[in-house]
């Protein structure tokens, strides 16, 4: 991974100014230890007429993978070779950039005590990427770089030079060319462009990437033709954080056009008002749901199976139609504080023969199991090895039997929403899996169908348009026949 920046100059202001410029000496040969792998500096030529210096990143993928690893279970194995034999060693990426940021980060900032004179003035610049990532072609390589103020020369790498016919690769050969910029101007960017090309990041993105987008972006990307797409992408589409930014992006214009401070112009609210609503937190939204089904199922004996530390159990207790409520977990621990919670030893008698908690497994079958209107696996099939998810099935559905079956459990194609949520990261260090809409209803048909119940699938939380609901239900419902007969 390779990237020249070159400058000219005579004898009054000398191109081996860019050494101080850089805070890298032109005679020495510097590596440093990043969290990617070792970034190198050095300078192929250094004279009073030319300078350049060159950043070359030794890529260490091995790290990179081990580094990156879920905590839980459920990668796809399809995609294991493809994080080493990839084009991260060779190709300007987000890898590059970050490497960019840690070397020069001075440098960005236009910070140079020995020459701060040739730090603020625009210099002859040249900048090479022999391998650039871009999706969209040279003609948005262009569109990015020109209304900056670059000369931009973006050749097609072909895919195989010597098989012209297959022709080109996402790849281009990218030259910059400016004399109005100064260098602080032009690593910046470099830092917010060399991934909006690639359209990726090898790191998880978090709220903190909008401050960093407006930091390098400041003086160039609120005017810039391609804000949108250029935040949109560096970003990686998350749509909060993109409206975020040009929500930021829109106050900075203002200000700028009202020659104010945008501290002045975004004064139309306490910065503390205490009146915002907070959002309902999903617990509490799939038990809203999971009540409201059992009302509709007229159930009155219910079983939680996998009932955790009693957070289900304490709000079927509140409501008087439910007669009979069981609690069933492997964890005795987890019984334990779920009889803490409910206080069973400081409970009326009457309010506590409506309630029982015993630890068993849904691995066997349990006769204990037996006899009750309604089961809910609330958040527990992802928790049980796949290999076991067919014990689990034949223990409720084949033996125990209940009227209505209840089973929610996560959507992870929601994942992509939660923004504190690592990439390719499960929601919780125990999950196996994860499943998405159509597996989930694949796996939910198919139980139904061996087993004579009936299902139907309810969104628990906002259904998002493009990767609907952070939570998926179940509702299975014993067929009339099957029911009769049970």
């Amino acid at each position: 991974m390779f990237l020249t920046i070159s400058t000219t100059g005579d004898d009054t202001n000398p191109a081996t100014d860019l050494g101080f410029l850089l805070h890298k000496h032109p005679d020495k040969a510097q590596a440093f230890s990043t969290s990617l792998g070792t970034a190198h500096v050095l300078y192929p030529e250094a004279n009073v007429r030319r300078c350049t210096a060159a950043l070359l990143l030794e890529v260490d993928t091995v790290a990179l993978v081990r580094r990156g690893k879920t905590k839980g279970r459920g990668g796809a194995p399809d995609a294991a070779l493809a994080q080493y034999v990839n084009d991260r060693p060779y190709a300007a990426s987000s890898l590059l950039a970050v490497a960019l940021g840690n070397v020069f980060s001075s440098a960005m900032r236009g910070v140079c005590r020995a020459r701060p004179e040739r730090a603020a003035a625009p210099l002859p610049l040249r900048v090479q990427v022999p391998a650039l990532p871009a999706r969209g072609g040279p003609d948005l390589v262009r569109r990015l770089f020109e209304p900056l103020g670059w000369t931009v020369t973006a050749e097609p790498v072909a895919l195989d030079a010597e098989f012209p016919e297959w022709g080109d690769s996402r790849y281009v050969g990218l030259v910059l060319e400016s004399r109005t910029l100064t260098l602080a101007e032009a690593l910046r960017h470099l830092y917010v462009l060399l991934p909006v090309l690639d359209d990726a990041k090898h790191y998880w993105v978090s709220s903190e990437e909008v401050d960093k987008l407006l930091r390098a972006g400041e003086g160039w990307l609120p005017g810039h033709p391609e804000q949108r797409l250029i935040a949109s992408r560096y970003l990686t589409r998350r749509w909060s954080l993109t409206r975020q930014a040009m929500e930021r992006l829109e106050l900075v214009r203002l200000a700028e056009a009202d020659d104010s401070a945008v501290e002045d112009i975004d004064n139309a609210v306490a910065q503390e008002t205490g009146t915002e609503e907070k959002p309902t937190p999903l617990a509490v939204l799939r038990r809203q749901a999971i009540l409201d089904a059992l009302k509709r199922s007229g159930a009155t004996r219910v079983l939680d199976l996998g009932c955790g530390q009693g957070q289900l159990v304490q709000a079927l207790l509140k409501d008087p139609s439910f007669t009979e409520i069981t609690g069933v977990d492997v964890s005795m621990r987890a019984l334990t504080i779920a009889s803490r919670r409910l206080g069973l030893d400081r409970m009326g008698e009457r309010q506590a023969s409506r309630v029982r908690l015993f630890q068993g497994s849904l691995a066997y079958t349990d006769k204990r199991l037996k006899g009750h209107d309604a089961a809910v696996l609330s958040e527990v099939v992802e928790h049980v090895d796949p290999p076991r998810l067919s014990a689990l099935e034949y223990a409720v559905f084949g033996a125990a039997r209940p009227r209505t079956v209840l089973v929610t459990t996560p959507n992870v194609e929601y994942n992509v929403r939660w923004e504190t949520l690592p990439a390719g990261h499960l929601r919780h260090g125990d999950h196996r899996f994860e499943w998405t809409r159509q597996e989930f209803c694949a796996w939910a048909r198919a139980v139904a169908e061996r087993h004579g119940y009936d299902v139907e699938f309810t969104p628990v939380g906002a259904d998002d348009p493009e990767v609907g609901p952070p939570t998926q239900m179940a509702e299975f419902t014993l067929g009339a026949k099957e029911a009769k007969a049970a």
